[in-house]
This record gives structure tokens, sequence and C-alpha cells, in this order.
């Protein structure tokens, strides 16, 4: 019995090992959202205007935009959460389609 275990042992570490990582499929987009908030990537913030690209995720779903954090390094995002029209305000937001 201790034979067939240590060989199903050898055969499950020889399969383990052989298998190669899945690091490239676990891919996430510079820009990623749904109702409710976001993230964009920290590369993606510093090339392109990441406040306008959040106010014009935000404003598809009737929303505003605020943003909550900023990690400022090497695979860091800026993370935003889209909140609803404050009282008092009399329009939707605006989209800009340019």
């Amino acid at each position: 019995m201790r034979r067939i275990v240590a060989a199903g042992l050898i055969v499950m570490g020889g399969m383990l090992a052989g298998a190669p990582a899945q690091a490239d499929i676990d891919w996430v987009p510079p820009f990623k959202g749904n109702d409710t908030g976001g993230i964009i990537a920290y590369p993606l913030a510093m090339q392109a205007d990441a406040r306008q690209l959040a106010v014009d995720h935000c404003a598809r779903y009737g929303k505003v935009v605020k943003f909550l954090g900023v990690q400022p390094n090497y695979g860091g995002y800026v993370s935003f959460a889209c909140r609803w029209v404050p009282y008092g305000a009399a329009e939707r937001p605006l989209r800009t389609l340019y």
C-alpha cells in the first residue's frame, strides 16, 4: 500500500513540475469597470487622461465619478467609484464624444 501511495505522489509531483505556468493566461486589461466603478492601470493613467476615461465610463450609467486611490508603482492601479448624481443636480452628467 505504501508503494502505491509513494508511486502516486511521485507521478503527481512529476505532473506538477512539468506543467507550464499560467501567468500569461491571467491577463487583466488596462481599463476595467462596471456600473459601480472600476480600475485604470497606472501606466495607462500616465499616458492618457485617466480623469476623462473615468468620467466617460460613469456617464454611461448616468453617474458621476469619485476617485478612491492611486498606487503609483509598477502593476498599480487608479481606482474609482461611480456614484449617483448628487441631489440638486438639474441634469444627468455629460458624456463627451470625440
